[in-house]
């Protein structure tokens, strides 16, 4: 069982900070040979979902973009689970605990999300079509992709 927490930036502690930081370093700039910023500078805007084993280790994470962050609606992003976990449903769980998160915050506007590219059919579960063409984004294809919540 899993300790799933949404919090503002200036509500992470710092060890949760970490954790997170260390999470989307490991899978997108080292596992996806990824040279990039990760740091972004939207954090500070961002809601940060984190799940947490009962021994305390950050097994998923993601983000929500507020409106106008980067994009014209609501978007989550930096969606990882554990390299270890993978498989096992984390993935599920985190999207739907994402997108009930956003619709919380953001009731009645669709949500958005800048996806990789292999990973269309994992997001049309929930609900999210494409839009647009792929496009490289720091040398991974994306795709974005619109729903107006979870099926």
């Amino acid at each position: 069982m899993l300790d799933w927490t949404w919090l503002p930036f200036h509500a992470l502690t710092p060890e949760q900070l970490y954790d997170a930081m260390m999470l989307r370093q490991r899978v997108f700039v080292i596992e996806q040979r990824c040279l990039y910023p990760d740091a972004d500078g939207l954090d500070p805007a961002c809601r940060h979902g984190l799940a947490y084993s009962p021994s305390g280790t950050l097994h998923a994470y993601a983000r929500i973009l507020q409106p106008g962050v980067r994009h014209p609606e609501p978007s989550i992003g930096r969606v990882v689970v554990v390299p270890e976990l993978r498989g096992r449903g984390l993935g599920r769980d985190l999207m739907q605990a994402a997108m009930r998160e956003a619709m919380r915050l953001f009731p009645g506007q669709p949500l958005r999300i800048s996806a990789q590219a292999h990973l269309r059919d994992f997001y049309r579960q929930f609900g999210f079509e494409p839009s647009g063409p792929v496009y490289d984004d720091a040398g991974i294809p994306h795709v974005d992709m619109f729903s107006r919540g979870p099926v």
